[in-house]
């Protein structure tokens, strides 16, 4: 009789847990990658990005500028007759509430020969 009583009581307690999630440090961020649209989250990632740009010197390697500024939102790479150019972008500045980060709301970084010889909008219509 009374694993007779458990089992609808099992049964009742499963269905009752199945549409519960649980979230553990959930800022949205895991890491340097972003998977939700929190807004202080991006906000700080953009600020952060702005003062690590700050710090950025002509000549730094595509190494040193990952180590400082982590993974790019986006990485072009063309060469153009003998020189290579290489364009990192960093989110900077939202434009638009979507959710999703769009070129226009980064930096880039610009590399000739795997050096940084610039920075800004500027730099960046210069190099193409």
């Amino acid at each position: 009789m009374k694993n007779q009583l458990m089992l609808p009581a099992a049964i009742v307690l499963t269905l009752s847990l199945s549409g519960c999630v649980v979230a553990v440090g959930g800022d949205g961020w895991e890491g340097d990658s972003w998977d939700g649209d929190s807004h202080s989250s991006w906000e700080e990632v953009e600020k952060r990005n702005r003062e690590r740009l700050s710090q950025l010197s002509p000549g730094m390697s595509v190494d040193q500028v990952v180590a400082l500024m982590g993974t790019a939102e986006f990485n072009e790479l063309y060469r153009e007759e003998s020189k290579e150019v290489q364009v990192l972008f960093y989110r900077t500045h939202r434009t638009k509430g979507d959710g999703k980060t769009s070129k226009d709301e980064c930096t880039p970084v610009v590399f000739e020969g795997g050096k940084v010889v610039g920075w800004g909008n500027k730099a960046y219509s210069n190099s193409i």
